[in-house]
C-alpha cells in the first residue's frame, strides 16, 4: 500500500538538528532533508512535493528567509505551509519571518509537545484549506447547495483558527468552548430588554457565537516566553502581550480583504471582539483606553466572558478560582471594568455560567 502520511521537507544546515527532528517526527510523517537553501528548493519540488517545510533561517549562502520568499513567490509551491524554527528569537525576526509569509516561529532549543502541535495543527488548516478549494470548484455547479456548504467551511475554518491559537497556550482547554456559550447565555438573557431586543436579533447571537472562537486569535503572534511565562510579565512583556488584540484585528481585517466584503457581520463582529475584548468601561483598558458606550457591545460582553473563564481556570501563572469567587470578582468589577447591564445579566444567569463551565470542564 503506498504511505498516504504527509511529507515534511527539514532544512537545516546542522546535521544534530535535522537527526532530533527526525527523531521527534519519523513515527507520523515520510520526512526528507536539506542541508541548505538551494537543496530546499530543488527538494520541495520532487515527488511527493511536502506538505510543510521547517526552515531554519541562518544558513550559509541562502538564508531562510530568501527560501521562504522564494517559495511564496512560485505558484507551484506558495500554499506550502513554512514554519520557521530557528534560534533567532527577536520579536524584529518573528515579525519578518511571518511578514515573508511563513505561518509559524518556534525558537531553539525546541519543545517536542510545541512542534507537534503545530505542525499538525497547520496540517489540518492545509487540509482544510485544499478541502475548501475543491468544494468551491463543486458549489460553482451546484448553487443549491452553495450557502450551505460554505457555511460548513466557515465554522470548520473558524475552530481551525482558534484550535490554532489555543495550542499556544495549552493549559486554556475549552476556554474557546466556554466563551462562546457564555457570550450568548448574556446576549439572549440581555434581549429581554427593550433597549437591547433591537439589536440582538437571532442572527446577530448567532454571529456573536459564530464569531467568539476569534477573540484571541492574535495569540499566534506572541512569543512563547511571553505566552507561557509562569510569573508576573514585566512591563514590557504585558506591552508585547497587548498586542495580541491588534494582531487579531489585523488579521480578521486581511480576511475581510480576501472575501471581498467588508460588511460582512461575521467578521466585522470577529473583529470588534478580537480589538475591543480587553477594553474596560471606565477607560483603564487597552489598546485604546475606550470607556462606556464607545466600547462595541460584543466587545463587553467577551470581556465578561473572558475574565470570567481566565479565573475559573489553571493557568501558567495562577489556580483556577472556584465560581463563587470568580462571580464576586466580576461583581467587583461591575462599572469599573465592566459594562454595568452585563453585569447584571451575568447575576441573573450566574447559575447558567456555572452550569457551561462544568459542563465543558478541563
Amino acid at each position: 500500500m503506498p504511505d498516504t502520511k504527509p511529507t515534511l521537507l527539514l532544512v537545516d544546515d546542522e546535521p544534530a538538528n535535522i537527526t532530533v527532528l527526525m527523531h521527534l517526527l519519523k513515527k507520523d510523517y515520510r520526512l526528507t532533508a536539506a542541508r541548505n537553501g538551494l537543496e530546499a528548493l530543488e527538494r520541495v519540488k520532487s515527488q511527493p512535493m511536502p506538505d510543510l517545510v521547517l526552515l531554519d533561517i541562518m544558513m550559509p549562502g541562502m538564508d531562510g528567509y530568501e527560501v521562504c520568499q522564494r517559495l511564496k513567490t512560485d505558484e507551484t509551491t506558495r500554499d506550502i505551509p513554512v514554519i520557521f524554527i530557528t534560534a533567532m528569537g527577536e520579536e524584529s525576526d518573528q515579525t519578518r519571518g511571518l511578514a515573508m509569509g511563513a505561518v509559524d516561529y518556534i525558537t531553539k532549543p525546541i519543545s517536542t509537545a510545541i512542534v507537534l502541535a503545530r505542525v499538525k495543527t497547520h496540517l489540518t488548516l492545509k487540509q482544510a484549506r485544499e478541502a475548501l478549494a475543491n468544494q468551491n470548484q463543486i458549489l460553482e455547479e451546484r448553487v443549491k447547495a452553495r450557502t450551505k456548504e460554505l457555511a460548513m467551511a466557515k465554522d470548520t475554518t473558524i475552530l481551525a483558527m482558534a484550535t490554532l491559537a489555543e495550542t499556544r497556550d495549552n493549559e486554556t482547554g475549552n476556554h474557546i468552548r466556554r466563551t462562546q456559550y457564555y457570550v450568548k447565555a448574556l446576549a439572549e438573557e440581555l434581549r429581554k430588554q427593550a433597549s437591547f431586543a433591537p439589536l440582538l436579533t437571532d442572527d446577530y447571537i448567532e454571529q456573536l457565537y459564530k464569531s467568539a472562537p476569534l477573540h484571541d486569535i492574535g495569540k499566534v503572534g506572541i512569543r512563547d516566553s511571553i505566552l507561557l511565562k509562569p510569573g508576573k510579565l514585566t512591563e514590557d512583556e504585558f506591552e508585547e502581550m497587548k498586542n495580541h488584540t491588534v494582531y487579531g484585528r489585523d488579521a480578521i481585517i486581511e480576511a475581510e480583504k480576501l472575501q471581498g466584503n467588508p460588511d460582512s457581520s461575521f467578521l466585522m463582529i470577529a473583529r470588534e471582539i478580537a480589538y475591543s475584548h480587553h477594553e474596560k468601561w471606565d477607560g483603564s483598558g487597552y489598546p485604546n483606553g475606550l470607556s462606556g458606550q464607545e466600547i462595541p457591545f460584543s466587545g463587553r460582553l467577551m470581556a465578561v466572558a473572558d475574565v470570567y473563564d481566565a479565573l475559573i481556570s489553571k493557568r501558567v501563572y495562577k489556580p483556577a478560582f472556584s465560581h463563587e469567587k470568580a462571580s464576586d470578582i466580576i461583581r467587583q468589577g461591575r462599572s469599573g471594568h465592566f459594562d454595568p447591564e452585563v453585569v447584571d445579566a451575568f447575576e441573573r444567569i450566574n447559575d447558567e455560567f456555572h452550569s457551561i463551565a462544568r459542563k465543558f470542564a478541563d
